[in-house]
């Protein structure tokens, strides 16, 4: 005889190992790369923007304000004139920071080499609050705590939420609704 304590293990375990199995192989990888698209995609893209000039020939000029963001301690050391900064390291770090910023969260959304476009984008973000901390001065009220009784802190509560998609990418894969899975099922048939 079942005590309805045991019933009622079964029947959860029959009902989420059900949903467990029939989207082990796609659905979180789809699912995080969802999330990430309608919640970063578009900041991370508004934000790429304001590092190039405009239309399509400016696309491939890096715009003063891009050294402004990532670089201001570089342009305070030139005395003010971004042509001035060397290139190495610092005009290197903010050719490569603005494209990575287009790049790597297209490469997410499409699903195309996702795992390391993921943990690229985590390399990103973790420069990027350093870069916010450090030259930017937030304060300790933006930057927050965990573990506290308040979930709003833009550094330290988002910035973690902002990881989690990203790493079930890096961890799990994109999932079969992707380019990365049409390119291995492809790769297997040749």
């Amino acid at each position: 005889m079942t005590t309805p304590i045991h019933a009622i293990g079964a029947l959860h375990e029959r009902v989420f190992g059900f949903l467990e199995r029939i989207g082990d192989k796609w659905l979180l990888g789809l699912i995080a790369r969802f999330a990430f698209a309608a919640v970063l995609w578009g900041y991370f893209l508004n934000s790429a923007r304001t590092k190039v000039g405009d239309g399509i020939d400016g696309f491939f000029s890096i715009s003063p304000g891009a050294y402004y963001q990532i670089a201001l301690p570089a342009i305070e050391a030139a005395g003010g004139d971004v042509d001035a900064v060397a290139l190495f390291p610092w005009g290197l770090i903010v050719v490569m920071g603005t494209y990575a910023e287009f790049i790597l969260p297209l490469l997410i959304v499409a699903g195309l080499f996702s795992r390391l476009a993921a943990l690229g984008m985590v390399g990103f973000i973790t420069v990027q609050t350093f870069v916010d901390i450090t030259v930017h001065n937030i304060g300790a009220e933006a930057i927050g705590a965990w573990f506290d009784r308040f979930p709003d802190a833009a550094i330290a509560d988002q910035r973690l939420l902002w990881l989690v998609p990203l790493l079930v990418i890096a961890i799990k894969g994109p999932g079969l609704i992707s380019l990365d899975s049409l390119l291995a099922n492809f790769g297997r048939r040749a």
